[in-house]
């Protein structure tokens, strides 16, 4: 039986996936704005208005993070 995902549930997947990826990010791309869904890095972007327009135009309501490097 699969287990339910939840968008909780899936948001702790790609908090992980950020925490995995979080010091090389940090050399390399402080200030921006990273996208995660499904345990992916999908792009880093200037503003957190531009990558959540991408989410949403993507991926609809999610679950995906977007979280600012550094």
């Amino acid at each position: 039986m699969k287990a339910e995902t939840t968008p909780e549930s899936g948001l702790n997947g790609e908090i992980e996936a950020y925490e995995a990826m979080q010091e090389r990010l940090e050399s390399e791309h402080t200030g921006k704005w990273a996208l995660i869904k499904d345990r992916k890095l999908i792009d880093l972007y200037d503003s957190f208005e531009v990558a959540a327009q991408e989410a949403v135009q993507r991926f609809g309501r999610g679950p995906y993070l977007i979280r600012q490097v550094g």
